[in-house]
């Protein structure tokens, strides 16, 4: 057989025990055929083979982004970008700026906004006063940076019907003026619901183009598979997808986590986790433990620090939750857990040490059980996930996006131990990485500049980094982009590393990345992805 495609002249790592770092690489028929040194993998060359020279450039296992939302992030790229806004004057000013291009009568939509950026605020929470401002005639609905709060303005409660007399749902909070009552504009955790259910119906093909559209922006960070984490009662994400592999046309590996709401219909199906094929597969069942840190519902063992009432919410009944999560493993489901507050993780592990004593009674599902986010747990309970083979699955950006917030809200001595990957690889924790999209953007790159710094890119906040002893080093923190997911899916027998017979998901960035990095973290941020390949078919190019 000769090669499709041979890169050469650069620095190959495998990201595979049993593979040493090369200088070239071949691929063939949707395989890596060769890695090594020049001569020996230009043997495998052809009439028709494409010589890329890579000239000092990097070559790894193409990245897996571990939690994404994928159709939300899709979707949000249309829709009013309110992420990295710095004042409310900036937030507003987008806002107007949207609602001019918009049809009459048209919900405004977006999302991104992280209150604790804007020095111009005043209040605690931005208010639906301060949108009627700029936007009073139609519905707006903005989330949170975290999608854990919306904010609307006063046409938006009218048209939900939220007023002083609405109660607080289960597992939501209205928020209130102190002195009246009344609703102030922020809908947080299931209260979103009470707008979100009024939405203009969305269609499949609004999904599919999302879609078609977005992909091509995760080749262009190297991401070639993804894990979705949440995906509506409407199943829009497996739907989408499903859509795109008929047509031939998907170019991406997905593993899905269908939501809580529809795990009576997996049962009744007889899905079970690792069904699916080399594009589509099923992951298990996602579910919400707690909220969030920025909206302070993240549950806590104690109390948040100037919040002496407040210790957070369950967003799920701890008692529902074992008894969901006890149904799916007995179906062959494995279950991902969204868990950021101390308390909720301690409770999930709780949870799970359950369901592992039950699982000797019955077979486990096929794929592991996983925590999401875990960014703050009590010491006493670093062990437990390696203990209990459940995966952790974090999002480096988070740290140093949110460390401000942690300081502010969780404090010393507590988060000593919040985003402790470190600390949880020591104990023999299997650790997978993503970004959280629409969360954070879904750059590889940005995540592992967090992992191996613990520090934004401005710098801050210094040299050290916050908490230092929680740094990964760039193998670590690769491993967790590449190998480890692939392990997590069950399908590292034919993905996650580069070696011969194994699939050509394989990413070029743009200089020798082992040097630079170790010379200076930093350089990742220098760093691009000049080049994706899927399958063997190169489906990204650099421009220039």
């Amino acid at each position: 057989m000769e090669a499709d495609i041979i890169l050469t002249g650069g620095t190959v790592l495998p990201m595979d025990k049993g593979q040493p770092p090369a200088s070239a690489i071949a691929v063939g028929q949707g395989r890596v055929l060769a890695l090594g040194n020049e001569t020996d993998v230009m043997a495998w060359r052809g009439t028709r083979t494409h010589i890329i020279p890579l000239n000092g450039r990097t070559v790894l296992p193409g990245f897996t982004d571990s939690h994404i939302h994928l159709v939300e992030w899709a979707l949000q790229q249309q829709q009013v970008n309110l992420w990295g806004t710095t004042s409310l004057r900036e937030a507003l000013a987008r806002v107007q700026a949207a609602h001019v291009t918009l049809p009459e009568g048209t919900w405004l939509r977006g999302s991104g906004w992280d209150a604790s950026l804007w020095p111009d605020l005043d209040t605690p929470w931005p208010t639906a006063t301060m949108l009627d401002r700029v936007v009073g005639d139609r519905p707006v609905a903005l989330d949170s940076k975290d999608l854990h709060a919306l904010w609307v303005n006063t046409y938006t409660l009218r048209l939900a019907g939220i007023t002083a007399h609405t109660p607080d749902p289960p597992g939501g909070i209205i928020e209130r003026d102190p002195r009246t009552g009344e609703p102030t504009g922020i809908l947080k955790e299931t209260a979103r619901e009470l707008v979100t259910r009024l939405y203009p119906p969305e269609q499949e093909e609004d999904w599919v183009r999302a879609l078609e559209t977005a992909i091509p922006r995760l080749w262009a960070e190297g991401i070639v598979a993804v894990h979705v984490l949440n995906d509506t009662p409407t199943m829009r994400n497996f739907r989408a997808l499903q859509r795109l592999r008929e047509q031939g046309t998907l170019r991406l590996r997905a593993l899905l986590y269908l939501p809580a709401s529809r795990q009576e219909d997996a049962m009744r199906l007889g899905l079970r986790s690792g069904f699916g094929d080399h594009l589509l597969r099923i992951g298990g069942i996602k579910y919400f433990a707690d909220g969030t840190l920025g909206s302070r519902t993240a549950a806590m063992l104690a109390p948040y620090l100037g919040d002496p009432d407040n210790t957070g919410i369950f967003v799920t009944d701890p008692e529902a939750l074992l008894e969901g999560i006890l149904a799916a493993s007995r179906a062959g489901l494995a279950v991902a857990v969204h868990a950021i507050g101390d308390r909720a993780n301690r409770v999930v592990l709780d949870i799970l040490q359950q369901v592992r004593a039950a699982e000797r009674e019955h077979a486990p599902p096929a794929l592991p059980h996983r925590v999401e986010h875990v960014q703050l747990l009590a010491e006493e309970d670093l062990s437990r996930l390696a203990a209990l083979d459940v995966v952790a699955s974090m999002q480096p950006v988070h740290a140093t996006q949110d460390m401000a917030l942690a300081q502010e809200y969780w404090g010393e001595p507590r988060i000593r131990w919040a985003y402790a990957w470190r600390t949880l690889v020591r104990a023999g924790t299997h650790l997978i990485f993503g970004s959280d999209a629409p969360v954070e953007p879904p750059s590889v790159l940005a995540g592992l500049h967090a992992a191996l710094t613990r520090r934004r890119t401005d710098g801050t906040p210094g040299p050290e980094g916050w908490i230092p002893e929680e740094r990964l080093c760039l193998l670590q923190a690769l491993h967790a982009y590449t190998l480890a997911p692939a392990m997590v899916e069950g399908t590292a027998s034919w993905r996650g590393s580069l070696a011969p017979g194994k699939v050509a998901d394989l990413v070029v960035l743009n200089g020798p990345l082992l040097p630079l990095v170790r010379e200076d973290p930093t350089a990742l941020l220098e760093m691009q992805v000049d080049m994706t390949l899927f399958a063997g078919e190169i489906v990204y190019v650099r421009e220039g």
